[in-house]
């Protein structure tokens, strides 16, 4: 049985395009193409469509809203947002929302087809320069929450360090040799730059490291 695919676009000659391509594949039907979200959710309601491609910015309500309203409704079904936008905001705006996935417009001609049955099967589709930019947020997210670079094992010798625990118990609490606690928790004492047990468990509690 053919998917159906709503489209929420409001340029009028692309709206037809898509429509045309998706309606030039036999694995899917068109279940209905609006040129805003302003009645979203009772569409949605109406058509129960296996997916939806949704525009981002759109007169009167934006993309990003009518996924909310979406998944507010308890719907979960698959949402690929359709732009011209690869920013930052947009993108994580779109994707905290509820998105499924994220596909530039000048890849629709090439991706559209993929991108769909990606999302069918339960993927998250985007654009190339979508995910290098996701992965690069990440990366930077994840410094900022470990600005110092500490290893697991180093943040868990710290976290025991703080407790008062001895090197001994340190050893013991982790199965590994004292010597390999020396070297640890040397580590530690380069990447916070300091030079003392006390100033390590200070500056950690402080900059909620541990």
């Amino acid at each position: 049985m053919a998917l159906s695919v709503v489209v929420y676009e409001d340029n009028d000659l692309l709206r037809e395009s898509i429509v045309s391509m998706i309606s030039l594949n036999k694995q899917f039907q068109v279940g209905g193409a609006f040129s805003n979200v302003l009645k979203v959710e009772e569409q949605v309601k109406s058509i129960e469509p296996d997916i939806i491609l949704m525009d981002i910015d759109m007169p009167g309500s934006t993309g990003i809203e009518a996924v909310s309203k979406i998944r507010s409704a308890g719907w979960q079904t698959p949402i690929m947002m359709l732009t011209v936008f690869d920013d930052n905001k947009h993108v994580f705006d779109a994707i905290c929302a509820g998105a499924s996935g994220y596909l530039l417009k000048k890849h629709l001609s090439a991706k559209l087809y993929d991108s769909i049955e990606e999302l069918r099967t339960g993927g998250a589709p985007m654009s190339p320069s979508i995910a290098r930019m996701v992965i690069s947020s990440m990366h930077k997210k994840a410094a900022q929450l470990n600005p110092y670079g500490l290893t697991a094992r180093e943040t868990d010798v710290l976290t025991s360090l703080s407790k008062g625990n001895s090197y001994k118990l340190i050893a013991s609490e982790f199965s590994i040799s004292i010597d390999t606690v020396r070297t640890h928790i040397k580590n530690v004492y380069e990447k916070l730059q300091v030079h003392s047990q006390a100033e390590a468990v200070a500056k950690a509690i402080n900059e909620k490291l541990i």
